[in-house]
């Protein structure tokens, strides 16, 4: 997988760094790394849940608990992460 910093990992035309360019870079990546993470975490999570038997094919029951499983972990993970940027917010506010 390509780094996306590219050769000169954010070097303008006169071999000076970009801060600005190298942070958005930064963060594009953690925030790669962190869907990355919670896919794997998600699908972990779900196959251990509804999948008894691995075989060829997923049935019927095991589809939809794979489904509902994974509706049930993003909708946790989303009012988590809403808390946690709210309480960001109200520090940041309070400092």
């Amino acid at each position: 997988m390509e780094s996306g910093f590219g050769t000169d990992f954010g070097a303008s035309g006169g071999g000076k760094l970009d801060p600005g360019l190298i942070m958005e870079q930064v963060k594009v990546q953690i925030a790669v790394a962190n869907a990355q993470e919670l896919l794997q975490r998600m699908t972990d999570k779900c196959f251990r849940k509804c999948i008894g038997k691995p075989g060829g094919s997923l049935d019927n029951s095991e589809q939809k608990c794979i489904a509902m499983c994974m509706d049930r972990y993003m909708d946790a993970w989303n009012t988590v992460s809403r808390a946690y940027n709210s309480r960001l917010q109200r520090e940041r506010a309070n400092m």
